[in-house]
């Protein structure tokens, strides 16, 4: 299923008697950088599906991590980019620019003022808006909460319209309704097939076993276990690992390392993975 028919199933969630367009107000980390940026590609899929079926979205993201010296593509026809600084008066200004969105959606992992943003989106309630929490990493958020009695988004979760969540399934659903969710709704995977697409096969990908990822404290452990310390035990297989953090992490010297592969350029695929 492509990001076209996820689009259309949330769409229809939120206004199943409604045919009028609607305009989005995003919250997000970036949605011109996938530069330490997992989301991205995510973003993009369902955001362009969304105007494809006529609703228009204006995207605001910090510039922060460098992600703006390390965007990887311009600002889309489909979207519009609102780019604001690290600052609570920028962000202020960037709320107070979003007023005219009918429907405000804050995704979870910021990384700029996120507590302070899952609280002020909340005032938009009071204007007759559709407000939104969108949980890119619905795990970690849940394991945060239940780890912390005092953590301040878990007196929140009753007051959102919506929470979506990146996937998860029925767990994940129950968890948040088990904290007060009014609704909550798993939006899987997503993707932009003008971008990602079968390619002709590149020998430079050929490999037993690929892990294209981010060097991320949560996923860490698990790449030592499944994929590094394999690739120790069978030296005489290729390896391949991409993203970014790994440069500086010891491993064998059968992992071939690429270099920050940008969406729309990648051609790794299970066609190019050998059998063991």
């Amino acid at each position: 299923m492509n990001c076209t028919t996820y689009a259309k199933n949330w769409a229809l969630l939120l206004y199943q008697n409604q045919s009028s367009a609607n305009e989005f107000a995003f919250f997000g980390s970036s949605l011109v950088s996938a530069y330490w940026n997992g989301a991205a590609t995510y973003y993009r899929g369902i955001i362009r599906a969304m105007n494809e079926r006529g609703h228009e979205v204006t995207f605001y993201e910090p510039d922060a991590y460098d992600r703006q010296k390390n965007r990887d593509m311009e600002d889309p026809a489909w979207a519009k980019i609102k780019v604001y600084q690290p600052t609570e008066d920028d962000l202020y200004e960037a709320l107070k620019h979003a007023e005219h969105a009918d429907i405000i959606v804050k995704t979870s992992g910021v990384g700029v003022f996120d507590e302070l943003l899952e609280k002020e989106v909340l005032n938009f309630k009071h204007k007759n808006k559709v407000v939104i929490f969108w949980d890119v990493d619905a795990p970690a958020t849940l394991d945060r909460i239940k780890e912390n009695e005092a953590d301040p988004f878990k007196q929140l979760i009753p007051l959102y319209d919506f929470i979506l969540t990146y996937g998860g399934g029925e767990p994940v659903v129950n968890a948040y309704k088990g904290f007060g969710a009014a609704n909550c709704f798993p939006i899987y995977n997503a993707l932009d097939p003008t971008t990602h697409h079968p390619v002709a096969k590149e020998d430079r990908f050929t490999a037993d076993l690929g892990f294209l990822g981010n060097r991320l404290p949560d996923r860490e452990k698990r790449v030592e276990d499944f994929f590094l310390s394999v690739a120790a035990q069978m030296p005489e297989n290729r390896f391949l690992l991409g993203g970014n953090g790994w440069h500086d992490k010891p491993m064998s010297s059968n992992i071939h390392m690429l270099v920050t592969l940008l969406p729309g350029t990648i051609t790794l695929s299970i066609a190019h993975l050998k059998p063991f």
